[in-house]
């Protein structure tokens, strides 16, 4: 059911300009052409101000991001999107048909469970010195998995030739691939999506080098 636009407060994410999880959402944003407030949440300065028990009132598990939208704060990226793609116009994020919506939910679950969360900020502090290689080994590991996976549902984006929320996931976490030296090109189809996707301009718009929070030194 798609709510009525006018009368609706504008949504409120609070995020980070480098999180997957907050650049998700705003290229959802982005590809419904919903307007929004951004609300910085610095996961680094003053030890994390998503660990301040102001922003764990607002999001329990103090992660990025947290979404007040319609009266109610959502807090899982993917939720969001769900959210936002059952309510609001716009291109539709996930197929109609059944099994290509199982299909986006199945690449989905692969970033958003099995590999994002094993590279994320939190677990990196954790490891230490060996964080690079850490982070290389559990992304080339769900690389491997992914590539026979979108061989054989891609199309134009990730499955078939309309966007879904499978586009919306992979270009994070490519860009996290490369900043940790993946060498992304081992894995072609992944490489041929991101390549196509980044030049969108929801996906330009949403880009970590252009958010209210991005640190001068890394701006486009």
């Amino acid at each position: 059911m798609h709510l009525p636009i006018v009368g609706l407060a504008k949504p409120i994410l609070h995020g980070y300009f480098r999180s997957s999880c907050s650049w998700r959402v705003r290229i959802a944003f982005a590809l419904k052409g919903i307007e929004y407030e951004q609300v910085p949440v610095n996961l680094i300065k003053d030890g994390g101000q998503q660990l301040t028990d102001q922003y764990k009132a607002l999001n329990p598990m103090q992660q990025v991001p947290a979404v007040e939208i319609d009266g109610i704060t959502l807090s899982q990226s993917l939720a969001v999107i769900q959210y936002i793609d059952e309510t609001r116009q716009g291109p539709k994020l996930l197929p109609a048909c059944p099994k290509k919506r199982a299909q986006v939910r199945m690449i989905c679950d692969i970033i958003a469970s099995g590999i994002q969360p094993l590279q994320n900020l939190y677990v990196i502090q954790k490891i230490g010195a060996d964080k690079v290689p850490w982070a290389q080994h559990f992304i080339q590991r769900g690389f491997q998995a992914l590539e026979p996976i979108l061989k054989e549902t891609a199309g134009t984006y990730c499955v078939g030739d309309e966007l879904s929320m499978a586009d919306i996931c992979i270009v994070p976490q490519v860009y996290n691939a490369e900043r940790f030296k993946v060498n992304v090109g081992q894995y072609p189809t992944i490489d041929r999506l991101n390549q196509t996707l980044v030049e969108i301009e929801a996906f330009k718009l949403s880009h970590p080098s252009c958010q209210p929070d991005t640190p001068a030194d890394l701006r486009a």
